[in-house]
């Protein structure tokens, strides 16, 4: 294994706060961008597509064009790209996983800075330099770029379903699981813990973890919410991986992914997968479960009818996911504690069916 200081990109416009989405074009004005391009996931532009229009054409920023992103296959993207005009100087991301991940990867194969405007908080992908798309009709994770800019506006996080908050709060939590394992790799010679991505990481999910609220959508909450994932993208940048944000909890989510019939928000499946795993290495379950009874997580899902045998085979499935890793979850007895504790944890007998 080799070692190495390398250089890393960090968003150059961060701006978080009530009211930012009529406020786009002051806020990337400094940019000095003359002319970009705006995409949009479905249904996001009747609702915001006046407001961002209006704030470039007050600063002079001519849009190229508009365009809705609904097609997440590598081709289809990948066909977009090129299709980008030579005078275009950004690519404008606006929606929830799916246009920003589209955007994202456009923006790596274009050369081009990509501003990221997140309408949910489902996960930490809006920060993050990787993006998912579709490769033969299957979710795989494809090289792209840390956001130039993220923009976000907690008045039109707060306007969006209880189900998308509580997804990114599953996906922060996973850090104190995440973590863990990464620390287990290095101890198992398996990988080289980055101390300063570490301390990013740990600092993202402890700072969120005791946020005082009255409800999940405080401004505060949201605010610290957002921070924290964005924070997540950054950790991840400098660790040139995503093991300070992922680990045997994300790969618990994503082989059920593989074989459910209907997957969950990909943060929802992650937050039980972490309070299992935080069992399994008898890590800071408590606070995790103090955290997802207390913001209501476990009573959304209780909704959701996911299934214990479900989770069951995806903890057999899990380390096939990246073979290359060596979590908790890829010892075999740790994956037959975990499939006990699925069966047998009071919490999860009232959550999962």
């Amino acid at each position: 294994m080799k070692t190495s200081i390398h250089r890393i990109a960090i968003p150059s416009i961060l701006e978080v706060g009530k009211g930012n989405i009529n406020n786009v074009g002051t806020l990337i004005k400094k940019a000095m961008f003359q002319k970009v391009s705006i995409y949009f996931g479905e249904g996001i532009e009747e609702l915001f597509g006046d407001a961002i229009r209006n704030s470039l054409k007050e600063v002079d920023i001519e849009i190229s064009n508009v365009e809705i992103i609904s097609d997440i296959k590598f081709e289809a993207i990948s066909t977009k790209a090129f299709e980008i005009s030579n005078d275009v100087e950004a690519l404008i991301g606006v929606g929830g996983g799916k246009v920003i991940d589209g955007v994202k990867y456009m923006s790596f194969l274009k050369k081009l800075p990509f501003i990221s405007i997140p309408t949910s908080t489902s996960n930490d992908g809006f920060s993050s330099a990787g993006a998912s798309l579709l490769v033969n009709d299957r979710r795989m994770s494809v090289p792209a770029k840390t956001p130039y800019g993220i923009i976000v506006d907690i008045d039109v996080i707060k306007g969006a379903p209880e189900k998308f908050i509580f997804s990114g709060i599953g996906d922060l939590v996973s850090n104190i699981t995440a973590l863990y394992d990464w620390k287990f790799e290095e101890e198992n010679g398996k990988a080289i813990v980055d101390d300063f991505a570490t301390m990013i990481s740990k600092k993202a999910v402890n700072s969120f973890v005791r946020t005082e609220f009255k409800t999940i959508k405080d401004d505060l909450f949201l605010k610290e919410l957002v921070d924290s994932l964005t924070l997540n993208g950054i950790s991840m940048e400098i660790a040139g991986n995503s093991s300070p944000a992922s680990g045997s909890e994300h790969l618990i989510s994503h082989a059920l992914d593989k074989f459910v019939e209907v997957s969950q928000l990909h943060g929802i499946q992650v937050g039980i997968a972490t309070y299992i795993m935080a069992k399994v290495q008898n890590h800071r379950f408590e606070r995790i479960s103090k955290v997802l009874k207390e913001t209501g997580f476990f009573e959304y899902v209780k909704s959701l009818k996911m299934k214990k045998e479900d989770f069951k085979r995806a903890i057999d499935d899990a380390p096939s996911i990246k073979s290359s890793r060596y979590t908790y979850i890829h010892v075999e007895e740790n994956r037959i504690l975990a499939k006990r504790i699925v069966e047998e944890d009071e919490i999860l007998k009232h959550v999962l069916i």
